[in-house]
C-alpha cells in the first residue's frame, strides 16, 4: 500500500518527544483505516502542548492520484452537529435561547402537534428527546421528507413504549434538524449564514462551509472549493458519488452536510481546549457544550452534541461521524489539553477506536 505522509508546523514536540517520534506513533495506529488496496486515505490533526501537527496518508482521488493534504476537503457528516450545539450553547449564555425552551415555541407550525409540544432545546441537544424517525436506523429506507413532510411527521409524533421526552437517550439526527430549524427561526436567517457569524468567521474557519445540495446531489461550493473535495469511497474500495456527493432525507435547504478540512478542525478543537487566546470570548460557551448532563452507558455521559467516555483517565470527550464513503472523528482530554482530529474518505472506517487509542498514549507521555 502507498502512504503519502506529512508531518508539519513542529521540528519539536515541547517535552520530549520530537515530531517524528509522533509522527511513527500516529502512523502506527492510523493503519487500521487505510485499507491494503490503498484505495482512499486520511488526514489527522494532533493538537499539543499548545500546537498543532497534520500528518497526511493516501489519495484524496486515486483516479487522479490527487494526495491528501491538511486542507482538503471531506464531508464531515455528524461532525456538523457539534458546531450547532457550540451555537447554542452560545445563544443560551447570552439569554437568547434556554434549554428548557419547548421547541414549539420557536417552530410555531408545531403548536398544533401532540408530545412534540413537549419536547425542549435541551433534549434534543442530548438526544432524550425520545425522537426517532425511520431515516434514524438501518436499515436505512429511499425515501425522506420535504419540510411540510418533516412537520406533518412531528406533529404527528408519539415516542416508543409510550415514554416521555427526557426519559430516554436514543441517537438521532431528526433532532438536530428540528434544532436547525429552532436555530434559523429564532435568529431569522439560514443556518448557513447563521454558523458563518456566529462561528466560522469570527474562529476564521474559512475551509468550513454549509452548501446548498444541487439537484445532482452534490454540494454547490465555489470551483477553488471544490477543486479541493475528496472523492469518497466504500468500505470495499468503490467509489461512491462525486467529489462533494451530499446525502440526506430531508428535502429542504440547509440539511445537507458540512464539508470542512483537517485544518480548520484542529483550529476548532483548539478552540474548545481553551489554546487560543483570540478565541477566549467563545470557550464559556464551548465548555457548557462539553457539560455532562445524562448517562447513557456504564461509562458514557452525553453532553450537547459531545460524548463523554470515561474508559481512559482523564476521560476523552468526543464525537464519531460517518457515512457510507466518509468517517470521521474529533477527540480532546480537556485536562490534558489534547486533541486529534481524523477525517477519512472511505466509509466505516473504526475512526473512533483509532483517536481514542492515539489519546491515551499521547497522554501518558
Amino acid at each position: 500500500m502507498r502512504l503519502l505522509f506529512a508531518a508539519l508546523l513542529l521540528p519539536f514536540i515541547a517535552g520530549a518527544a520530537t515530531a517524528g517520534d509522533l509522527a511513527a506513533a500516529v502512523g502506527r495506529e492510523i493503519r487500521a483505516i487505510l485499507p491494503a488496496d490503498g484505495i482512499g486515505g486520511a488526514a489527522v490533526a494532533v493538537r499539543i502542548d499548545g500546537r498543532t501537527l497534520f500528518f497526511n496518508y493516501g489519495w484524496a482521488d486515486v483516479a487522479d492520484k490527487r494526495p491528501i493534504t491538511s486542507d482538503s476537503l471531506f464531508n464531515i457528516a455528524s461532525l456538523r452537529k457539534l458546531f450547532e450545539a457550540t451555537v447554542i450553547a452560545q445563544a443560551v449564555q447570552q439569554g437568547e435561547l434556554g434549554l428548557d425552551d419547548p421547541v414549539a415555541d420557536h417552530v410555531s407550525e408545531l403548536a398544533q402537534g401532540g408530545t412534540i409540544r413537549r419536547v425542549t432545546i435541551g433534549q434534543l441537544a442530548t438526544y432524550t428527546s425520545g425522537l426517532l424517525l425511520r431515516q434514524d436506523y438501518e436499515p436505512w429506507p429511499d425515501w425522506g421528507y420535504t419540510f411540510p413532510e418533516f412537520i406533518s411527521t412531528l406533529n404527528a409524533w408519539k415516542p416508543e413504549r409510550d415514554l416521555e421526552p427526557g426519559q430516554e437517550h436514543i441517537y438521532t439526527h431528526a433532532g438536530y434538524v428540528l434544532l436547525q430549524l429552532v436555530l434559523e427561526r429564532r435568529f431569522a436567517m439560514p443556518i448557513s449564514d447563521l454558523l458563518e457569524q456566529r462561528l466560522l468567521i469570527p474562529l476564521g474557519l474559512a475551509s468550513t462551509v454549509l452548501p446548498l445540495r444541487g439537484e445532482d446531489g452534490r454540494a454547490q461550493l465555489s470551483p477553488a472549493l471544490m477543486r479541493r473535495v475528496v472523492q469518497g469511497y466504500g468500505q470495499d474500495g468503490a467509489a461512491i458519488g462525486a467529489p462533494g456527493d451530499q446525502q440526506g432525507y430531508y428535502h429542504f435547504p440547509g440539511t445537507g452536510q458540512m464539508f470542512s478540512s483537517a485544518r480548520d478542525l484542529a483550529t476548532f478543537l483548539a478552540a474548545h481546549l481553551g489554546d487560543v487566546p483570540e478565541h477566549a470570548a467563545f470557550l464559556p460557551a464551548m465548555k457548557l457544550t462539553q457539560h455532562p448532563v445524562v448517562p447513557y452507558g456504564p461509562r458514557s455521559w452525553q453532553a450537547l452534541a459531545w460524548e463523554i467516555n470515561h474508559e481512559t483517565d482523564p476521560p476523552i470527550v468526543e464525537k464519531v461521524a460517518g457515512l457510507n464513503n466518509t468517517s470521521g472523528y474529533v477527540g480532546m482530554m480537556p485536562a490534558k489539553k489534547l486533541g486529534i482530529v481524523i477525517l477519512a474518505n472511505r466509509g466505516s472506517q473504526p475512526a473512533n477506536a483509532v483517536g481514542r487509542r492515539m489519546l491515551a498514549d499521547l497522554a501518558r507521555r
